[in-house]
């Protein structure tokens, strides 16, 4: 059906221009965040005049300029890994032969900054339940980086790698955090005592003062604290320490952070240089792939609304199709499919907003952007025979505006309309439209980005065209682009379209005939025995009379 087919074209438009922008982070009813462009990380181009020391990157937000940076310390986690050989002569083919043990159960409690988890390896062992000898290291290994403990009513991941090299015969543990708050403890008594004294750990952490400041970072043997009591020994990782731009005595428990807008990514301590600019290249190809893919989709409705009709071709039996050739039947139905949504109003009405609402002004900017015009974008000469609205973009001027306002391009075309108060006291960024009165409406359009209130638009319209044609197989397409779409058709239409329901009144109408035709068949079926019954009693007598009249 055309209608679905226009509708489906409507929902993919939104939905690739949104992964164009990077807009596929939305709540759970597919609203975006207030001022969610200053995430975008394609507006400013971050570099670094050392990358074996640092990567970087920026967001919209990141300010132009030029940033000295000085690495102090690296974060770092707690790690433990095996200072010799562990396995000696023994085999590696089981942890019981490995370390000597016998058929006891394996116990100890790790501790980090997740919670603690007890692990029991060995005959009826919580978490491996087989035999020593039928128990490897690596199987050890897993049941490490699968762990889990609970906090609150969820389950999180213990925070540790764990891992073996056969080759080596070495035993690596480590925190996933890095960071002041990164910790590491183990307990144990008995066998499990003897099992982790033999990974041979050295424990690299670091020592804090009574300041809580950095003393050393060193390397050392991992004490096993003893079972049931408060570990004595409960190792720490460390924040990084950097300056930025004169700011001294910044910490980050990462080395992946955010600073001002711009992403670090820190690999070695010494002092480099991010330099961030607008990349108005890349600005401008996202923005005119845009207004491709909308003119791409005002060409498709104009021509829906345009299309000529051909009344003399119309629906063909399945009789007819069988007398035509295949090519021929193709020409045939588009002839009869021509000029169905000629003058739609729904379209019409979907498409004039949007060109309207395109190019009215944006209240409540920050800058001089309010207008589409502004930034180089304007509609394309009128043409005989077109309805219109496809967009044209003056390079020189957009690229112009992009340098010397990103953030005012990207207000006029992102910006969120500011609600609860005002003209828009009592609406919230979750509600449909469909709730909504005129004044809402243009109240909410008034105070939105140009390109949000395209997406507003064709919901809306998408909507109208849902109630009229149902949603065929799309219904979780829709959904998509707005969780909570389809509520009013299902609440107040019971999923049922117009066109369904009028297709149910007119089946209804076909089984009333139906019936009706029969009944009269009948009739005339009755009328027509007894007038032969007459005739064959008329012809008896007449023969009987003729019968006579030779006797």
């Amino acid at each position: 059906m055309l209608f679905r087919s226009l509708n489906k074209d409507y929902a993919n438009f939104i939905l690739n221009t949104r992964k164009l922008f990077g807009l596929t982070t939305t709540t759970a009813t597919g609203a975006f965040e207030p001022n969610h462009y200053s995430n975008l990380n394609w507006v400013k181009k971050a570099t670094s005049s050392d990358e074996t020391m640092a990567t970087v990157s920026s967001t919209a937000k990141a300010m132009n300029g030029s940033y000295t940076v000085n690495v102090e310390r690296l974060a770092e986690g707690v790690k433990a890994v095996s200072s010799e050989n562990i396995s000696g002569e023994n085999s590696k083919t089981n942890i019981r032969d490995q370390f000597n043990l016998g058929s006891e159960v394996i116990e100890f409690t790790i501790t980090t900054k997740s919670g603690s988890k007890k692990f029991s390896i060995g005959n009826n062992g919580a978490d491996i339940n087989k035999d020593l000898s039928e128990i490897t290291l690596n199987d050890v290994v897993r049941t490490i980086n699968s762990a889990k403990v609970k906090v609150g009513d969820k389950e999180v991941s213990l925070g540790l790698k764990a891992s073996y090299d056969s080759s080596i015969d070495r035993f690596f543990l480590q925190t996933e955090a890095t960071g002041k708050d990164a910790t590491l403890s183990i307990s144990a008594d008995g066998v499990g005592k003897s099992f982790i004294d033999g990974l041979k750990l050295n424990v690299t952490h670091t020592k804090y003062d009574e300041n809580g400041k950095v003393t050393e970072r060193i390397p050392e043997l991992l004490v096993v604290n003893t079972t049931g009591t408060e570990p004595t020994h409960s190792y720490q990782g460390q924040n990084a320490l950097l300056n930025f731009d004169g700011a001294a005595g910044i910490e980050q428990s990462s080395n992946q952070f955010t600073i001002n807008g711009i992403d670090f990514s820190l690999k070695g301590k010494g002092k480099f240089t991010t330099t961030v600019e607008t990349d108005v290249d890349a600005v401008y190809e996202k923005i005119e792939k845009f207004v491709e893919e909308y003119n791409t989709l005002v060409d498709k409705t104009n021509k829906l609304l345009t299309e000529k009709k051909y009344r003399n071709y119309q629906p063909l039996t399945s009789e007819q199709k069988k007398e035509m050739e295949e090519s021929d039947i193709k020409l045939w139905e588009e002839k009869a499919k021509s000029g169905l949504l000629r003058s739609d109003d729904i379209i019409s009405r979907t498409m004039q907003n949007s060109r309207t609402w395109l190019y009215r002004k944006v209240d409540g900017v920050s800058g001089d952007f309010d207008m589409l015009y502004k930034i180089g974008i304007d509609t394309e000469k009128y043409a005989r025979g077109t309805t219109g609205g496809k967009l044209e973009i003056n390079e020189a001027k957009l690229k112009d505006a992009i340098r010397k306002d990103s953030h005012g391009v990207l207000e006029l075309l992102f910006k969120e309309p500011e609600y609860g108060v005002g003209k828009l006291k009592g609406v919230n960024q979750f509600q449909s439209e469909k709730e909504l009165n005129s004044k809402q409406i243009e109240a909410k359009r008034n105070q939105s980005g140009l390109i949000n209130r395209l997406y507003d638009n064709f919901i809306l319209g998408m909507q109208d065209v849902i109630e009229k044609s149902g949603t065929g197989n799309e219904a979780s397409l829709y959904r998509s682009i707005k969780s909570n779409m389809l509520i009013d058709f299902v609440t107040n239409h019971s999923s049922i379209s117009l066109i369904d329901k009028d297709m149910l009144s007119i089946d209804k109408k076909l089984d009333d005939l139906g019936a009706y035709l029969v009944r009269k068949e009948n009739h005339y079926y009755n009328q027509f025995a007894a007038m032969e019954k007459a005739i064959s009693r008329m012809n008896q007598q007449s023969m009987w009379l003729t019968q006579q009249f030779s006797n």
